[in-house]
């Protein structure tokens, strides 16, 4: 199902609910949903992870001796 699919269906159950309120959050959550989809960051999640690329933090450096 792709973002608009889902969109039509989910403004027509709001629409059948007499919830016109929930139009703009559904709008808002559309626009959202299309950004993440289309962030750099999901272009390889199939690629070899690196510590950066998977969450893990790099080791933190001694404290200093100030």
């Amino acid at each position: 199902m792709t973002v608009d699919e889902w969109l039509r269906a989910a403004l027509a159950d709001a629409e059948r609910r007499d919830l016109p309120a929930l139009k703009p959050a559904l709008e808002t959550l559309a626009r959202a949903t299309r950004a993440l989809r289309a962030a750099d960051f999901n272009d390889r999640a199939d690629a070899p992870s690196s510590p950066s690329a998977n969450g893990q933090r790099p080791p933190a450096a001694p404290p200093s001796s100030h």
